[in-house]
């Protein structure tokens, strides 16, 4: 299995997965025009996707989807909420999801996870292929019991890093703002990131990607600092295993071996 990013922040987030003869798209983000040159950098097209998911319904994360789904007729899968609250137009094919039921995709298990976040019914990811995890676990304002079970034990992690609550506090956002990123449905911020990394199981992590950085409210620096002072040496934590998502060019491919 591997997995990359067609951009993460936000003006606009995607994740690509793929494992054996699936390739899926997760959220998007981008027009389609970008997103195709998005994904050809990667080495991909949009005609190589098998689907589309979709965490929830804020503009950073489906800018794209339905006319990326009705161009290359791909199904969307995205819980009811979502898809009542989404502006996607008419969509080609829909697979409404239960937020803790898992499903296939061709080669690949995926389990939902419902986080606290100011959405309809948002859910993050957990991927499978063999015995190989990765987890996608960005946009919610707080951990939960459940999140820090469904993270635990994997093999690759993309996660949140938001902003630096000094940085925020000190910024030029709105009070309103500032008060609903920094809410139980809001964002992470860099200490609820290495908080959750104390909580989960790492010992078979090989991939650590921090992602969905404020370019206002943090900097790579300062969620690199934070989340080493909670993994007491992890393996991952030098190159090629650690790395900052950006908004401009996400990351490169990282394989689950």
């Amino acid at each position: 299995m591997r997995f990359a990013s067609l951009g993460s922040g936000s003006k606009g987030n995607s994740t690509l997965i793929e494992a054996a003869n699936t390739c899926l798209l997760v959220d998007c983000g981008f027009t389609v025009k970008e997103t195709e040159a998005r994904l050809e950098r990667l080495g991909k097209a949009g005609s190589d996707l098998d689907a589309v998911l979709v965490t929830h319904e804020h503009g950073d994360h489906i800018k794209g989807v339905g006319a990326l789904a009705r161009k290359y007729k791909l199904p969307v899968y995205l819980t009811a909420g979502t898809l009542q609250q989404g502006r996607f137009g008419n969509l080609p094919y829909v697979e409404t999801i239960n937020c803790h039921q898992p499903f296939v995709i061709k080669d690949i298990v995926v389990q939902p996870v419902p986080v606290p976040h100011d959405a309809r019914e948002p859910c993050q990811y957990v991927f499978q292929f063999s015995d190989r995890k990765l987890g996608i676990i960005t946009d919610l304002g707080s951990l939960t019991a459940h999140v820090e079970k469904h993270y635990s034990g994997l093999d690759a992690l993309i996660l949140e890093c938001n902003y630096d609550s000094q940085m925020l506090e000190e910024g030029p956002y709105p009070y309103q703002l500032k008060q609903r990123i920094a809410g139980n449905y809001g964002h992470l911020s860099n200490k609820q990131a290495a908080q959750l990394l104390r909580c989960i199981n790492k010992d078979k992590l090989q991939h650590l990607v921090l992602s969905h950085l404020s370019e206002t409210n943090n900097c790579p620096a300062l969620a690199r600092e934070a989340v080493l002072e909670a993994t007491d040496q992890l393996a991952c934590c030098g190159e090629p295993g650690f790395v900052v998502a950006c908004q401009n060019k996400g990351f490169d491919w990282r394989m689950v071996i």
